[in-house]
């Protein structure tokens, strides 16, 4: 007889634990084990049947691995919450005695402090691990940043989080490694390519934050606390890996000012300053090229070499050809792009443009921001792209490059409000008249200067490339700010394309069928007032249809078989040809199909045959290849209808326009 297995211990019941059981193993609390699990990486999970991994009659809601669970049995920060816990205990004794200077002198020197450097490791073994998982945790410091201190969000923690921001600004910055931005009602949304990982976060926008009571800040206040260790374990490795101190140095003065950005000084860390470590930074990997004064040696050396080969090479007559060292062509910097080879092919990716390129956008120009513009994205994303003299009013901050709106090296100018017209002309009044210095009044243009609305630098940085200022002037209808992330598909909808190239044979056929019913139903107001009191003459009080004269003479009543009105004789012929073409057809045995010369007539013919045709392709295919057919059909109709809606709505904006 064979042993008989006890119930629960083997198979799901044995994989699975619930929460209070894993609770009361591990003899915490349930805050500090949510807390221990958000810090550790470990989830809830979902049995394939509660029932079996339940070990109640009762199938609970929450299950967890129990090889996580064994495994937190080892983690150090255990102790620190059992010696919180005991911190407490003490705390509570002292303030039941009346001792409260004891409780706060305990309260202030003996609380534990948590360390999670030993988590960062473990989770993430490589700094590529961690540049992945960084999505996440820029978009929950970005809003931690932005949001009013509160009791549950001490002060402490927002400035912490700004810090940790700014900082990861300013290596994007420095290393041009930026590569899109796209403007949404959530926010603005940011892409970097760091070491070969695409980061995507999102920052909110710069308005009032209202903190409502219904949002756990304990729970994201746990991952505030992963999150702001992780960043700066980042940031270090950033820093140090181009050459830089960290953390920079952080002026409070400027930054109680609005400067934001500017309050912090980077410094390299002993071999050149940050304007050639900047120049020589490669912004794909954080790779920095070697210094030209330590690399001159070596390159004389390598020089040396090479010129010694040369000599022995021209000394000896016995050389072949094929040996000798050709110069290469002339290089061709151009970027190669991989074109469409037949309908239907797969679209590749193009290859991006190179790092100097994407750096050196805004490189030549000066911009300056007007006060209703959003300065923080705007100066972020034109630094980071090569941009070097930002200025803007007083009002937004500390840190410009000037204050003046009518300095002339400024290039561009952003705006965000209608153009005022105004024709005063302000000058200097300590001046005679000839010697003063003609200005625009305030919200007046200046001559030679580029004006242009926020949505400009978005859209050039997201083609790489400048686009024609006078499609971005102040009040002009901008086009439309498309996500850089959605690439356009077959038949989908796609604002940039214009209208007929989008449109296929059915719309097209569709369209002209209704200009033309509309071309024929329409009818003269004149014609209508003709024909209804035409019909009022020959119908009386109750109705009825009355004779006007009965003294009409035989030939006033009958006119004969002939009439004075001439007929269509082309459309009777027309008629009759089209009768003797169905007689012939039928005679011969060939079914007959009347020639009708509308596009929609022909495009519905041929749609009519396609359909009979995969009707019968269909019935040849198995059941299960079927269905699976029809849900893809099923799906794409939906796309196609979609799209072919949107074009519609186009089509009545440009008929209005």
């Amino acid at each position: 007889m064979g042993k008989i297995k006890k119930k629960g211990t083997t198979g799901q019941a044995k994989n699975f634990i619930t929460r209070t059981q894993a609770v009361r193993k591990l003899q915490i609390t349930l805050p500090d084990f949510r807390r221990l699990c958000i810090y550790k990486g470990i989830y809830p999970r979902e049995p394939r049947n509660k029932k079996k991994a339940s070990k109640t009659s009762t199938p609970s809601t929450t299950f967890y691995y129990t090889k996580d669970i064994q495994y937190l049995l080892h983690e150090p920060i255990l102790n620190k919450f059992r010696d919180h816990k005991a911190l407490a205990k003490k705390i509570a004794k002292s303030l039941g005695r009346g001792e409260v200077g004891d409780a706060a002198r305990l309260e202030k020197t003996g609380r534990p402090r948590i360390s999670l450097d030993h988590v960062i490791k473990e989770r993430y073994p490589t700094f590529v691990d961690a540049l992945r998982d960084l999505d996440d945790a820029l978009s929950l410091l970005f809003l931690f940043a932005n949001l009013p201190s509160t009791p549950a969000v001490p002060p402490k923690t927002i400035a912490l989080c700004q810090r940790l921001c700014s900082e990861f600004q300013h290596y994007l910055i420095i290393t041009h490694t930026l590569r899109k931005s796209f403007i949404s009602i959530k926010g603005i949304y940011y892409q970097a390519t760091i070491q070969g990982q695409d980061i995507l976060w999102l920052v909110p926008h710069k308005f009032v934050q209202k903190v409502t009571g219904d949002v756990d800040f304990r729970i994201m206040g746990t991952f505030v606390d992963f999150y702001t260790t992780l960043l700066g374990f980042v940031n270090y490795r950033l820093y140090t890996t181009i050459g830089l101190v960290y953390p920079p140095k952080f002026n409070a003065n400027s930054d109680e000012k609005g400067g934001e950005l500017d309050a912090f000084t980077l410094e390299g860390s002993g071999f050149g300053s940050i304007a050639s470590i900047e120049g020589q930074t490669n912004g794909t990997n954080g790779h920095v090229e070697p210094d030209e004064e330590l690399q001159a040696p070596a390159n004389l050396e390598a020089q040396r070499i090479a010129d010694e080969i040369a000599r022995s090479t021209a000394a000896d007559p016995n050389t072949d050809q094929d040996d000798q060292v050709i110069p290469d062509e002339a290089p061709n910097d151009a970027i190669d792009e991989f074109e469409v080879q037949g309908e239907g092919a797969d679209v590749l990716d193009q290859p991006r443009q190179s790092d100097s390129e994407a750096g050196s956008l805004f490189t030549p120009y000066s911009f300056f921001l007007s006060r209703e513009t959003p300065r923080q994205p705007l100066e972020f994303i034109l630094r980071a792209f090569g941009c070097k003299r930002i200025g803007w009013d007083e009002v937004l901050g500390d840190g410009a490059f000037t204050h003046d709106e009518f300095d002339p090296s400024i290039t561009h100018q952003v705006v965000d409000r209608p153009p005022v017209v105004q024709d005063d002309v302000a000058t200097n009044d300590g001046q005679e008249d000839s010697d003063a210095v003609a200005k625009p009044a305030k919200g007046g243009r200046m001559p030679g200067r580029t004006y242009i609305q926020p949505q400009w630098v978005w859209d050039c940085v997201n083609q790489g490339k400048l686009i024609r200022p006078d499609l971005y002037a102040p009040g002009v209808t901008l086009p439309p700010h498309l996500s850089p992330w959605v690439k356009p598909t077959k038949n989908a909808y796609d604002p940039t394309v214009p209208l007929a190239e989008q449109e296929n044979s059915e719309e097209e056929a569709d369209l002209d069928e209704e200009e033309d019913d509309e071309a024929n139903g329409s009818m003269d107001d004149d014609d209508i007032q003709a024909h209804a009191a035409m019909n009022e003459d020959d119908v009386d009080d109750h109705g009825m249809d009355v004779a006007e004269s009965e003294d009409l003479s035989v030939d006033e009543e009958f006119g004969g078989f002939a009439s004075d009105e001439p007929k269509d004789d082309g459309a009777g012929q027309t008629e009759g040809m089209e009768h003797q073409r169905e007689l012939e057809a039928e005679a011969a045995g060939v079914p007959y199909r009347a020639s009708d010369t509308s596009k929609a007539a022909k495009a519905a013919m041929k749609r009519k045959d396609d359909e009979e045709e995969l009707e019968r392709r269909k019935m040849m295919m198995p059941k299960k290849k079927r269905k699976l057919y029809e849900k893809m059909a099923y799906s794409n109709k939906g796309k196609d209808d979609e799209a072919k809606k949107l074009r519609g709505k186009r089509r009545k904006l440009e008929l209005r326009t």
